[in-house]
């Protein structure tokens, strides 16, 4: 989505596009969005007879459809390669098989998704910056393999992607499909890791990291978001705030298969070091920047890195997670307990 700023110079266009965007809120509230005016965007193979939520929640977050361009050809570099990327920076972790990459958020803050195959597994590496959501899908439904796009579209501030080949809107913070021939169906997440460069590198010290087809198309390293997870407020956001805690305060969502996601403050894990649910245990360090704080992601404060396990059969095993906001957790998970807000 458009990039914002909150600091020094770009205060002035910051308060330029949160004027904008309350006219574009108070404008949606008069022009109901509708499946009419989006088949005139150019969505002519959606089936948007089948539509799994209410129209209204769905609003344009400024580009057009592949506004923001998925990766589809990644090209990896070696650990010892030459590259940009400080001890500290944000990547998402993944590893299948025995085959680890790094997918730097520098490079998905620019492009949102990266359409890949990880030891012999189709996947899709998603972040949404607006909501801090890092998460992996494996792309494989009823036999066939997806490829997704984004929309351009926003609900509840959160990234809708779409795949190619029925053009059915998907949810990124739940993976499940919204609009479309595959409404009601829902993509299986896989376990990643949201952590620091030096973290991967030392974990998967012959791993790969993903590098920008054209590294002169954006500028990598740079945050469009500058003060964003220090803001008042989301950016785009029409529903119900959280009470009890900051909108922004981050926190820690962890999935679980036919049950409730269990939630925990990120504040109070990182003061306890570690939090035992049951089988689940958290675990937090330091080390990792922020990629939503200072214009230079390498610069961003400190908001270490989350481990999340299951003992299974006194072995661990990685758990689904995801470290994002409070407003998102109430959006998605209404009434959902937050542990230690």
């Amino acid at each position: 989505m458009t990039g914002i700023g909150l600091n020094g110079p770009s205060r002035l266009a910051w308060l330029i596009v949160a004027a904008l965007t309350v006219l574009q809120v108070m404008w949606s509230a008069l022009a109901i969005a509708s499946p009419d005016e989006w088949k005139r965007e150019g969505w002519n193979k959606t089936d948007f007879t089948k539509l799994r939520v209410n129209a209204e929640e769905i609003i344009s977050g400024g580009p057009p459809k592949d506004g923001i361009p998925s990766i589809d050809d990644p090209a990896f570099e070696t650990i010892g390669a030459s590259h940009d990327l400080s001890p500290n920076e944000p990547v998402i972790g993944l590893e299948i098989g025995g085959d680890a990459r790094a997918y730097p958020l520098r490079i998905l803050t620019w492009h949102e998704i990266v359409n890949d195959q990880i030891g012999g597994v189709p996947v899709t590496v998603t972040y949404c910056p607006l909501c801090n959501a890092a998460i992996v899908f494996d792309r494989r439904l009823k036999g066939a393999v997806l490829d997704f796009g984004t929309t351009g579209k926003l609900r509840h501030s959160d990234l809708i992607m779409y795949d190619r080949q029925t053009e059915s809107w998907w949810q990124q913070f739940t993976g499940g499909a919204i609009v479309g021939a595959y409404a009601g169906q829902e993509l299986k997440v896989i376990p990643s890791r949201l952590e620091s460069f030096a973290d991967f590198t030392s974990r998967h010290p012959n791993g790969k990291i993903l590098a920008p087809n054209n590294p002169t198309s954006r500028d990598y390293g740079r945050n469009p978001y500058e003060g964003y997870d220090t803001s008042a407020a989301p950016f785009l956001f029409r529903g119900a705030l959280p009470k009890g805690i900051d909108p922004m305060a981050r926190v820690v969502i962890v999935r679980s298969v036919g049950a409730a996601p269990s939630i925990v403050s990120l504040q109070t894990l990182r003061e306890r070091g570690s939090i035992v649910l049951g089988d689940l245990t958290l675990r937090w360090k330091p080390g990792q920047a922020s990629a939503l704080d200072t214009d230079r992601i390498s610069e961003g404060r400190d908001v270490g890195t989350v481990e999340a396990y299951r003992m299974v059969a006194g072995t661990r095993q990685p758990a689904a997670y995801d470290v994002t906001f409070a407003f998102v957790a109430n959006a998605f998970h209404p009434g959902a307990e937050i542990d230690g807000r």
